[in-house]
């Protein structure tokens, strides 16, 4: 007599679940992306602060902006100690792959368009990523 309810219930916390963990994969894997931006965007600032050119100062300023809103963002999401940590670790692994080359031109083809995009709009990549972790 009792079973239906019982089934009913134990039905809802496995959807209830499923849900929560699909939501907190989204916000992982939402926050990764603005945490690899970031650190690209630091990269990138630094890199332009250091040719000492005052026709790219407007640049590099827009790119540190962007570098914590990103950040700021991650926060929300992850703590801001953590996020930092992240921000550095995923910073170094973006040094790491320019092999002791100035040049960002790799870096830019991976995360430019992307991390314009996910700066500008992120509640749009965070509902991507609700939907593709169902």
């Amino acid at each position: 007599m009792f079973k239906p309810a019982k089934w009913i219930l134990a039905s809802s916390f496995v959807c209830f679940s499923s849900a929560s963990f699909a939501e907190d994969a989204a916000e992982k894997a939402f926050t990764n992306e603005l945490i690899e931006c970031a650190a690209y965007y630091q990269i990138s600032s630094e890199a332009i602060g250091a040719m000492n050119a005052p026709q790219m100062k407007a640049v590099g300023e827009r790119l540190k902006t962007s570098a914590s809103d990103a950040q700021a963002l991650a926060s929300k999401y992850r703590g801001a100690e953590q996020v930092g940590k992240d921000v550095a670790a995923a910073k170094q692994a973006q040094v790491t792959k320019l092999a002791g080359s100035n040049n960002l031109r790799g870096l830019m083809a991976e995360y430019k368009d992307s991390c314009k995009t996910l700066v500008a709009d992120p509640q749009k990549r965070l509902d991507y990523w609700t939907m593709a972790t169902m």
